[in-house]
């Protein structure tokens, strides 16, 4: 760790103890050419993979845009955002978990559309027909009929 007052690239740890209820490390430490002391925090940082957008192009991980797009879909429904940020978090641990680098859009697409599916069939079916880009009614009715439970015959 480089000092952050002389700039000198050794220092030593003097003691080290869990911070943030063990979420990170608190280290003291003191710099072997000037001998000041100064505080780190080392916690663990798991990235996102990069997103491979449908045109080919790459951009990082925006979770913002996740949560934006879904509320969107959800607009005007009775879900409370509580539902919508454990829907989210469910996705981005799906997505850490798959040890990608790299994941294509689609696949973050086909992950809301499950939890939009779970959540609301009708912010499931916007998001449907927006993201799947459907070209007639047919296609509409398709996904529709995919949500609509099936009705009992009488008899």
């Amino acid at each position: 760790m480089k000092c952050p007052f002389c700039q000198h690239p050794d220092t030593q740890v003097i003691d080290s103890r869990a911070s943030d209820e063990g979420a990170s490390i608190r280290r003291r430490r003191r710099c072997l050419a000037c001998e000041k002391r100064f505080t780190t925090y080392e916690k663990v940082e798991l990235a996102m993979p990069a997103v491979i957008k449908r045109g080919g192009g790459r951009a990082e991980y925006d979770r913002a845009k996740l949560v934006k797009s879904m509320q969107l879909a959800l607009r005007k429904r009775p879900v409370p955002s509580q539902v919508v940020d454990e829907a989210v978090a469910r996705i981005e641990e799906k997505l850490r978990s798959s040890a990608q680098r790299e994941i294509k859009s689609e696949k973050i697409g086909e992950l809301v559309m499950r939890e939009l599916k779970r959540i609301d069939k009708v912010a499931y079916i916007r998001f449907a027909s927006v993201y799947r880009s459907f070209e007639d009614v047919d296609e509409f009715a398709e996904v529709v009929k995919e949500v609509r439970p099936a009705r009992r015959r009488r008899g």
